[in-house]
């Protein structure tokens, strides 16, 4: 019930005219802004389907920032491919050359020269580096230089060459979000990419009589696989064969030790994570030795790297070895070649991956964005319109205002 009073007028007005203000002081904030929603009481339901828009905005700015740094890693990665590819290709042609057995050694130790140079080349495109210094070819550790070299007296040469290249990364993969729970991994480890040949792990121990004192954990190229107290070495040979690991485990029917062999052209990984069963198997030595090479003392390996390959040839055109060239390093050159451009296929493949995620992740910018344009977003043209309704409503109630009470103590002293 309101009170009928002398000064009820004057409330009247004084109150109608702060709410015209408050309207045209609403208005001038959001076109200052050009935002419609100004506090989320001026239109609940738009306001939070604003902030969910706005959420899933910068998730897939995300996305598209991740597919596009991958794009341009891939793309530095397989150039870089491409080249020791040439590379590799060069060797070969030497191989078939120094093969033939026209050439005399001192035309066979000038191939070598030439081999030599192509293997410094093949050693520079394994350890490159990004633009961002980041190591490609390293696995997860990126600040990790690939691979170290060692020099050494090599016979038929008078001075040092290179004698054998080891791998310092790792053979982790990141798996980086391309879309919502969506990852790509970045698979860029070295001993793969830079491999020739499937290696294989003889085991020197008799394993018949093992068993597993107590739970454990061994890892095989990155896959870890959970050893139970009381598994024997067939339980262990099933394990490592159900793990998804590129492996195949077996158990020597004549020295009844523990048998390994790639499924593709890469360098074994192993490791006891925890617990000591590779170690107890002779596999490899103790936890303080880092893999690759903490292979045990009894172990015979066989398969190597795309260097190991050139430096055999290399070696064999300084020594005039045609009878090498032409069959153990050509067989190894060839599938060192196929390795490769197989490492390129998939590098393509996931260039063009996330290449298309840049694309998709792209447009969908542009559909939230006018989503939510629609509504949060200022109509100008409207809001100039009622802004000026407002300011004209607003000064003509000043200007009644003062006719109504243009009487003063004045209009009384006469």
């Amino acid at each position: 019930m309101r009170r009928v009073s002398s000064q009820m007028d004057n409330m009247d007005t004084q109150a109608n005219l702060r709410l015209q203000e408050s309207r045209l002081n609403k208005q001038n904030n959001q076109i200052g802004s050009q935002r419609r929603i100004q506090e989320l009481r001026d239109d609940p339901i738009a306001a939070g389907h604003l902030v969910r828009y706005q959420s899933y905005l910068s998730r897939v700015q995300n996305f598209e920032k991740n597919a596009q740094a991958l794009t341009d890693q891939f793309a530095q990665r397989e150039g870089y491919m491409s080249n020791s590819l040439d590379v590799m290709q060069r060797v070969r042609e030497l191989a078939v050359t120094g093969a033939n057995g026209v050439y005399t050694k001192d035309d066979m130790k000038n191939m070598a020269t030439e081999v030599d140079e192509l293997l410094k080349e093949l050693v520079q495109n394994a350890n490159a580096t990004g633009s961002d210094g980041n190591s490609l070819f390293a696995g997860t550790d990126t600040k990790m230089k690939p691979f170290d070299v060692e020099m050494g007296n090599v016979p038929g040469s008078g001075i040092p060459l290179i004698e054998n290249v080891r791998y310092n990364g790792n053979v982790d993969s990141a798996d980086v979000e391309i879309d919502e729970h969506k990852y790509l991994s970045t698979d860029n480890a070295g001993n793969r990419t830079f491999w020739a040949e499937k290696q294989h792990l003889y085991g020197g121990r008799d394993g018949s009589r093992w068993q597993a004192a107590a739970d454990g954990v061994i890892s095989v190229d990155g896959a870890q696989i959970k050893v139970n107290a009381g598994d024997n070495i067939y339980s262990l040979v099933s394990k490592i064969n159900d793990s998804g690991a590129a492996v195949k485990a077996s158990v020597d029917s004549v020295t009844m030790g523990l048998n390994l062999e790639t499924t593709d052209a890469h360098q074994l990984w192993l490791q006891d994570v925890q617990g000591t069963s590779l170690n107890e198997l002779g596999i490899i030595k103790d936890q303080n030795q880092k893999p690759p090479y903490n292979l045990g003392s009894s172990v015979r390996i066989s398969g190597g790297s795309l260097f190991d390959t050139v430096i055999a040839l290399r070696d064999a055109l300084l020594t005039g070895d045609q009878e090498s060239i032409g069959g153990r390093v050509l067989g190894a050159l060839d599938q060192g070649l196929g390795n490769l451009a197989a490492c390129m296929a998939k590098s393509g493949s996931e260039y063009e991956r996330a290449k298309l995620n840049v694309t998709r992740n792209s447009g969908s910018v542009l559909n939230v964005t006018q989503l939510i344009s629609n509504e949060g977003d200022l109509d100008i043209s409207k809001a100039a319109t009622d802004m000026k309704m407002m300011d004209y409503t607003h000064q003509a109630t000043l200007s009644t205002a003062a006719k109504l009470y243009s009487n003063t103590l004045l209009n009384y002293i006469k």
